[in-house]
């Protein structure tokens, strides 16, 4: 219920292309966002959904997040958490392009799961070094192991708490960091002001679920106004964060 009344909220409030004065929002909606997929990356990313989606193993997921809207059991089949919990086709799409626009070289995903999230991203920038981090032991196992099948590119799968992490790697300089691992937003806020020594001016921080609470969209109100933050974007499913200082602090809210 919460996310449908968020979401009428959200076409309320949205505009297009149209209603951007910011070059560098406008190329950014225009040039990636409502551009069309290239098929070859998202078909790949697709079929490897596709085989966890049939993979029925059951495994114990420790979840040291928000908790599970779909999930009541700690035990769960990699198949369910593939179709229920994993990342969206419509939200892989969005993440392969926007890596595939801005080709950040290196990456650190904060969430690993089973491991989609990473695929996409590998799949905008097969030459990304990308660091996740993954709380959970068996969910961890299954997207390392997945990974050295396929030998698909230079990925770090961390397995630890991400407030015993994060402190090791704020002095790094990250391209890009997709933070989808803990929907709070006492956990979330912490993560971003760990994180905020390793931006750049190019730095681009993704959230996911901005909208799956009421907490988590208490969090990215708390984000937008941050003042390191200049601009910002609302696609519903993530919300964008940019650190450009010579942008004018300005927050748009994008229909995808």
């Amino acid at each position: 219920m919460h996310t449908m009344v968020s979401y009428g909220k959200f076409l309320a409030a949205s505009t297009n292309q149209h209603g951007v004065h910011s070059p560098f929002v406008f190329r950014l909606v225009t040039k990636c966002l409502y551009q069309k997929n290239k098929l070859p990356p998202y078909l790949i990313w697709k079929n490897y959904r596709q085989s966890l989606q049939q993979n029925n193993k059951v495994i114990l997921v420790s979840d040291f997040g928000a908790g599970s809207k779909v999930f009541s059991s700690q035990q769960r089949k990699v198949s369910a958490i593939a179709k229920h919990a994993g990342m969206t086709g419509s939200k892989a799409k969005l993440l392969i392009k926007l890596v595939q626009y801005f080709q950040p070289t290196r990456v650190l995903e904060i969430g690993t799961s089973l491991g989609l999230g990473t695929f996409a991203i590998h799949l905008g920038n097969p030459n990304a070094m990308i660091t996740t981090i993954e709380g959970c032991e068996q969910t961890h196992a299954i997207a390392k192991a997945n990974w050295q099948k396929s030998q698909s590119g230079a990925v770090d799968f961390v397995l630890g708490d991400f407030k015993n992490i994060l402190p090791k790697l704020q002095q790094e300089k990250w391209d890009l960091i997709f933070f989808d691992g803990n929907h709070s937003k006492i956990a979330t806020l912490s993560y971003m002001e760990v994180l905020l020594p390793s931006i750049t001016n190019e730095t681009i921080w993704v959230f996911d679920d901005i909208h799956w609470s009421k907490d988590m969209e208490a969090a990215w109100e708390a984000i937008k106004n941050h003042p390191k933050v200049t601009v910002s974007l609302d696609l519903f499913c993530i919300g964008l964060v940019f650190f450009r200082t010579e942008q004018a602090k300005e927050h748009f809210v994008i229909r995808p």
